[in-house]
């Protein structure tokens, strides 16, 4: 199901501004409560949200249990679930690679990608709920086991905030890694811009799959990349491999649309052929619409789950 567009009164952060702010947990911090503070106004109004960590509060409730800092924002009565309420275990597959490293609005794919990941990060670990982390350009650059104890999200932040680099992206190889070393169940956030052979990707999401993972797909791209949005004959650079082409964009342009739009396709169809969440973001969107993006889905998901249990939680 397509998001629909943000309107225009929605006062959620422009990720021009977010990206300004220098302190990566600051950029994730800002943007969970502009969530919570916009959900009202946002072009989700009405959509009934059970958070994963939340659940609105019914008569009956004890209400020492009510969440005043999320009602002071939001309007809503949402009452705090308790760690042994909910066990998930997310880990973030984050793509630093070169390709990462473009950028047309002042900032990078990947420092968007990076803040995306810490906004999901910094939201399950202040729900109770262990959060770890796998960067990748052609091969693992730095792990984090899942946890929640004092001190790891800020482990989490600061190898985030390094800089993309590499030569090429490897989706294989991590995501093979990351089915070795990460045993128990859950939830496996993937962060990319996918600009690389697909090769096996297939394969190796449904080895995830296979072993009790749920996936979730996030496909950043630059709206530059999106659109093409170049008129003058242009010398291009390819981030990864270095090598250079003169290109005329009005020769290239419809050949260059129809397979980006094909690629993407194919990502696409591969998450939907696992049952895996699949999220197209360009990184002029609005941080917080992709938060509600992302809990909306797994809502969805548990309800899909109960139903097909009888009702059951």
């Amino acid at each position: 199901m397509t998001a629909p567009a943000a309107n225009p009164s929605t006062k959620f952060v422009s990720p021009q501004a977010l990206m300004s702010i220098r302190n990566l947990e600051l950029r994730a911090r800002t943007v969970v409560e502009g969530f919570w503070s916009g959900i009202h106004r946002s072009p989700y109004h009405g959509f009934s949200v059970e958070f994963t960590e939340y659940r609105q509060y019914t008569p009956g409730d004890d209400p020492r249990y009510v969440d005043w800092r999320v009602f002071g924002r939001s309007d809503r009565f949402y009452i705090k679930k308790f760690e042994d309420e909910t066990n998930l275990r997310c880990q973030l597959l984050v793509d630093q690679s070169r390709s990462m490293a473009f950028g047309s609005a002042g900032y990078t794919k990947a420092e968007y990608a990076a803040t995306l990941a810490a906004t999901l990060g910094h939201f399950l670990n202040q729900q109770g709920d262990a959060v770890g982390l796998l960067s990748f350009d052609a091969g693992v650059r730095e792990y984090l086991p899942a946890r929640h104890r004092p001190g790891h999200l800020r482990q989490l932040m600061l190898a985030l905030e390094k800089p993309a680099g590499g030569t090429a992206t490897d989706l294989e190889a991590p995501l093979r890694r990351v089915a070795e070393i990460v045993r128990k169940r859950g939830l496996m956030v993937l962060v990319s811009d996918f600009l690389a052979p697909l090769g096996n990707l297939e394969r190796c999401l449904t080895t995830l799959a296979a072993a009790g993972h749920e996936l979730t797909v996030f496909q950043v791209l630059d709206p530059a990349e999106v659109k093409f949005a170049f008129d003058q004959p242009t010398l291009f650079e390819d981030m990864e491999s270095g090598r250079t082409l003169y290109v005329d964009p009005q020769a290239a342009r419809t050949g260059y649309t129809q397979r980006l739009e094909a690629h993407c396709r194919a990502v696409r169809e591969t998450c939907q052929k696992l049952g895996a969440s699949f999220h197209p973001l360009t990184t002029d969107r609005p941080l917080e619409l992709a938060l509600f993006d992302f809990l909306r889905e797994r809502t969805l998901r548990r309800h899909i789950v109960r139903a097909r249990n009888g009702g059951g939680r």
